[in-house]
């Protein structure tokens, strides 16, 4: 047991420190970031080697918790006037900031060449766009402008075409079509966020859609983005990458999310700003599944 400031401090647990490294890779958005790169891989249509795909998902995996282990040290601060970010190990005082920043770099010095050795230079390249991006310019950009969610999207997007890359070797159509329905996915699912949470951005000192100009013009530039998206959302079909049971599909879960959205402007608020996140987190698993089922099945 330690003294601090004649306080008795209870040490704490190997389990709970664990839980707190762990935490610094976001592993909820991990693990979505792992899934649609592995959508990518298995929707090239090849026979791939175990060990292609070992590599892949776990230099993927570490390269991405890099990301959001440096996103975590650079916002320490205002996370701690954010409800669901405020309990982060940070935040809450539970860790240095210098051992996150040790951490992330640690990822970084293994993730990285692991993706360029083990997997090839094009996806290694991609993770390099995708740590850079979200971590030198995302993250400080979300302090000053509205348009960081546009800026944050690319790294979003960029894990299926790295799958799909892993799996050919290089970026065509097919990836480039999955790039651009998560790409397009992203932004309304983030103008929700910002609906329903404006104060927390506000309190964190954090530039929103919604603060920058108003509730109902973020509606408007999420439905602006969903007609976009239905748009786009067919295209894997179109290059051959699904079949018709996809291409149908896509148009009705594409219709219904943007049935959400127009929803929304019609009656903005915080309730619907809700039912269009749950919605966007519904819709993205369908097309995934729907590419599945399709690829199975033909």
């Amino acid at each position: 047991m330690r003294v601090v400031a004649d306080q008795q401090v209870e040490p704490r647990s190997f389990a709970a420190v664990l839980r707190d490294v762990v935490s610094l890779t976001k592993p909820r958005l991990s693990l979505l970031v792992l899934f649609t790169c592995a959508g990518g891989m298995w929707l090239s249509g090849l026979e791939l080697p175990l060990h292609l795909w070992v590599v892949t998902l776990l230099a993927t995996a570490g390269t991405v918790g890099a990301a959001n282990a440096f996103n975590c040290f650079m916002e320490r601060d205002s996370d701690r006037h954010m409800a669901r970010t405020a309990v982060r190990p940070l935040p809450a005082g539970r860790m240095e900031p210098a051992f996150a920043l040790l951490f992330a770099a640690s990822l970084t010095v293994v993730s990285v060449p692991a993706l360029f050795i083990g997997v090839g230079p094009v996806p290694g390249a991609l993770g390099v766009l995708a740590l850079t991006s979200y971590v030198l310019a995302y993250t400080p950009l979300k302090a000053r402008t509205h348009w960081a969610m546009v800026v944050g999207a690319l790294p979003g997007a960029l894990p299926p075409l790295m799958g799909w890359a892993a799996a050919t070797g290089k970026i065509s159509a097919g990836g480039l079509t999955l790039f651009a329905i998560l790409f397009l996915w992203q932004l309304p699912h983030f103008i929700a966020i910002a609906l329903f949470r404006k104060e927390e951005y506000r309190n964190a000192g954090l530039q929103s859609l919604p603060l920058a100009t108003s509730d109902v013009e973020a509606w408007r530039w999420a439905v602006g983005y969903l007609l976009a998206l239905v748009l786009v959302a067919g295209s894997p079909y179109l290059v051959g990458v699904s079949g018709w049971v996809y291409g149908v599909g896509a148009v009705v879960f594409s219709a219904a999310f943007l049935a959400a959205g127009v929803r929304g402007l019609r009656t903005p608020s915080t309730v619907n700003a809700r039912k269009l996140f749950g919605a966007s987190l519904v819709y993205l698993l369908a097309l995934f599944v729907l590419l599945g089922v399709d690829a199975v099945i033909r």
